[in-house]
């Protein structure tokens, strides 16, 4: 058995750098959706579910581009650098379509089309660190990428205000997205497209035969075991999710809930089919099911990703809080406006694409600075808690603090937070799992950043309807509160340093 060449600097970067054009698309769409949809007439009760689009296509795209990555080669094109440049061409699209959307159902429907695209390119960029370098390059390897993935958030979150220093006009007729947002969604499709080649231009994968003899198995092996497995559960657990799920959809009528938490009722009812129609399958000796490869690989997920999962469920939950609703708790407590069409909200709003940058940036730095130098000291699990205390402190502080400028120091701890989750449970997750299910692993595990999209896209609305109505600061103590559920979920990984 042999060693995986060891990367140097440029060969990490090259490795990586992909990840930078695809992070310009998220911050973009992070930081402007909201605004986007405001301005095309949606009520800040609507915003969730006009957000729900961007989980729900993460948790189906994922988990198949992973499974397909996994199987594919295409020769000189490799295994996943097919994914991503197609993933980077569909989302450079949506890009450009986006800002110029002529009403909100249109934008929802480009919303879809380009987080589907992101995640087609993102999915497998996770595996392709794992697949090109050796084990003791991990951290390193997730390290630069998460630099890669804040810089190019730094990038994508400050360019409209950029565009307003410059002189674009930053505000527009009512119902017409404005000039700096426009721009910067053209840039932001060209950065992408062009950072996706840089990385498929540079790299070449190892062949299938190759990565036989790094790991000293054939990884292109026994595929079929999780169907095996599969083929021995019974059903009780599949139809406890279906029953679950209905009775979600009993309790949107009789509690009052907003409508989009049909969708949540009616996603458990189909995973509890969809897992009854694979072990069916499986019983009858299919193989050809991704189906049911999926499902089985999600069964029988090891120990240390399970517990991760429910890190990440938590964490995730905080951040997709963030994104939804930064931007009106700035505009209505820092900058004391509702009204989406004002010139005081515009400003409000590319505020907020500084706050993005500014957590972004510090993401970058901490990634190749502080995450290190603690993960040396206290090791991987330990610095994750650090992470995730520091961004609950941060999202507790927006509850306190109304000064605009003085938001800019909450952003550290969320930066260092926001660094943490990027790196560190992937460094954990590459050198435990097996090579030749690295792809469709990752794509599972991303689905515990998924959901818990959708729980805040689905559940949160209705909290906030019926608890805090036109209240959004307490979002931020409900991200607050799962940021440090989540560092009491890590004190149960041990990770081996």
């Amino acid at each position: 058995m042999n060693e995986r060449p060891r990367q140097s600097f440029a060969g990490l970067w090259n490795i990586s750098f992909g990840f930078f054009g695809i992070q310009v698309g998220f911050a973009l769409q992070n930081a402007n959706m909201s605004r986007i949809f405001q301005t095309l007439g949606s009520s800040l009760d609507d915003l969730p579910a006009l957000w729900v689009a961007a989980p729900l296509t993460g948790l189906l795209v994922q988990p198949i581009i992973g499974h397909l990555s996994d199987r594919t080669w295409l020769g000189r094109l490799g295994r996943r650098r097919p994914y991503f440049l197609t993933g980077a061409i569909l989302a450079t699209l949506a890009l450009l379509v986006m800002p110029l959307a002529p009403q909100l159902l249109f934008a929802a429907v480009m919303l879809w089309l380009l987080d589907a695209s992101l995640n087609i390119s993102m999915e497998p960029f996770r595996a392709f660190v794992g697949d090109m370098l050796r084990k003791d390059q991990h951290s390193v390897g997730y390290a630069v990428q998460t630099a890669f993935i804040g810089a190019g958030a730094v990038v994508g979150s400050i360019f409209p205000k950029l565009l307003d220093h410059w002189g674009v006009a930053n505000t527009a007729p009512p119902g017409v997205v404005p000039d700096t947002v426009r721009y910067a969604f053209w840039f932001g499709g060209a950065a992408l497209l062009l950072s996706v080649l840089w990385t498929v231009l540079t790299t070449r994968e190892y062949s299938p035969a190759q990565m036989a003899d790094f790991d000293g198995v054939d990884n292109d092996g026994d595929h079929d075991e999780p169907l095996r497995l599969l083929a021995e559960r019974d059903l009780t657990s599949s139809l406890a999710w279906i029953i679950v799920g209905g009775l979600v959809l009993l309790a949107v009528e009789a509690l009052g809930l907003k409508q989009e938490v049909y969708l949540l009722g009616a996603l458990m009812i189909g995973y509890g089919g969809a897992s009854i129609v694979a072990i069916r399958a499986a019983r009858r000796g299919g193989t050809s099911s991704i189906l049911g490869h999926i499902v089985g690989d999600f069964s029988g997920m090891p120990t240390l990703m399970k517990r991760l999962a429910l890190v990440q469920f938590f964490s995730w939950s905080a951040l997709f809080i963030m994104w939804i609703n930064t931007t009106p708790v700035v505009a209505q407590y820092a900058y004391g406006t509702t009204d989406a069409a004002s010139a005081t909200y515009q400003a409000a709003a590319n505020h907020v694409d500084e706050l993005f940058a500014i957590y972004n940036g510090v993401a970058a730095i901490a990634a190749l600075t502080l995450l290190p130098w603690l993960s040396a000291r206290i090791g991987k699990s330990r610095t994750h808690i650090v992470g995730l205390l520091c961004g609950a402190a941060g999202f507790a502080s927006f509850f306190m603090i109304r000064d605009p400028a003085l938001l800019r120091f909450s952003e550290i701890g969320i930066g260092i937070a926001w660094a943490s989750i990027l790196a560190m449970p992937y460094a954990i997750l590459a050198s435990s799992l097996p090579q030749r299910k690295l792809g469709i692993y990752m794509g599972l595990f991303n689905v515990f950043v998924v959901v818990p999209q959708l729980l805040v896209a689905t559940v949160m609305g209705s909290i906030m309807k019926a608890w805090f109505p036109n209240e959004p600061i307490w979002t931020m103590a409900f991200a607050a509160a799962v940021m440090a559920l989540a560092a009491l979920a890590m004190t149960r990984v041990k990770a081996v340093d």
